[in-house]
């Protein structure tokens, strides 16, 4: 059946994603985004379609629109994103997801919120699961994120129980691939732009830290297989790549790939960096039928291909520059 769906964070890199597979499904799709962090470049191949529309909106203030879902992937994700304005971030998490909830309360229709594995903190669980409450810094500066994330599922769940509404919650470990912003601060981005260009790669503490990475493709998939779960179960879902990876591990991939000549060197771990980060996606597995297809080393291809392509289009740019000042 054909659904008229909103999607905050629309012009986002996995709100893109996911507004190009809705449309694929042959949905209609608003997407709302202020473009903080999202971008028009990531949807300007959407916006022919005539089932695609587009909302200049901050979520933190009430939007008034007649849809039959909601997707809530409204908040910028990346450390040097989210901390820029920290009060801003929090307030994204607690007044937009108060506003979108009460938008799906109004109209009576199902809402998803994109949660984060950042609710789990530095863990002292491994691998993370779903019943594990956390280990976070509440005064840090990770925490405007954290704390907020954290907030946002308490909101939807007091939505559940105090109005029966109807909600899905998934908590997103590390994403990446084709979209992302190639200077958003996180590894996998930092590491291949500054392989392409041969400088040095930063790794923050000693590289022994890991992480598991899942390519927007699987995200994306699993995203919607959730929201379309039966009535009742609301999660909260660990949705990530089980398969988990040094820092230093996934450094010498990309420069092995990209056969950069750049080398490693090391600076500071940032204050509650996690030390290790590992979905366990027992529940997904079970109740979505769902689990990552793509394979580290392809999806990071796939995404040095994208960053080749930007890389490409930024000198062009300044070739014409140039040529017009001579």
């Amino acid at each position: 059946m054909k659904k008229r769906i909103l999607v905050t964070g629309g012009a986002g890199f996995i709100g893109s994603h996911l507004s190009e597979k809705l449309l694929g499904d042959g949905h209609e799709v608003v997407c709302v985004d202020n473009f903080f962090t999202g971008t028009k470049d990531n949807i300007k191949h959407l916006l022919e379609n005539h089932n695609f529309e587009i909302v200049r909106h901050d979520i933190c203030f009430p939007l008034y629109v007649e849809v039959d879902e909601v997707y809530n992937l409204a908040c910028p994700a990346s450390p040097i994103h989210y901390q820029f304005d920290p009060v801003q971030t929090t307030k994204v998490n607690v007044l937009g997801s108060i506003n979108m909830l009460g938008l799906a309360k109004r109209l009576k229709i199902r809402i998803f919120q994109a949660s984060t594995s950042e609710v789990y903190g530095n863990p002292t669980v491994h691998p993370q699961t779903e019943t594990y409450w956390g280990h976070v810094n509440t005064i840090g500066p990770r925490a405007c994120y954290d704390e907020g994330k954290r907030c946002a599922e308490t909101l939807f769940f007091d939505y559940y129980r105090q109005h029966k509404m109807d909600i899905k919650v998934a908590r997103i470990f590390n994403t990446y691939g084709p979209r992302m912003h190639p200077n958003d601060g996180r590894v996998v981005s930092n590491f291949i732009m500054q392989a392409l260009h041969n400088k040095d790669i930063s790794v923050f503490g000693d590289g022994s830290q890991t992480r598991s990475f899942c390519y927007v493709d699987d995200m994306v998939e699993g995203i919607t297989r959730m929201m379309n779960t039966p009535k009742g179960f609301t999660g909260p879902v660990n949705l990530g790549n089980p398969s988990e990876v040094s820092i230093l591990e996934l450094g010498r991939l990309i420069i092995a790939i990209t056969g950069s000549s750049s080398r490693m060197i090391y600076k500071p771990l940032p204050q509650d960096d996690p030390e290790r980060r590992r979905p366990n996606i027992t529940l997904a597995q079970e109740k979505l039928g769902w689990e990552p297809t793509v394979a580290l080393e392809d999806g990071i291809r796939k995404t040095i291909e994208y960053f080749e392509e930007i890389i490409k289009a930024q000198e062009g740019k300044k070739a014409k520059v140039h040529f017009k000042v001579l």
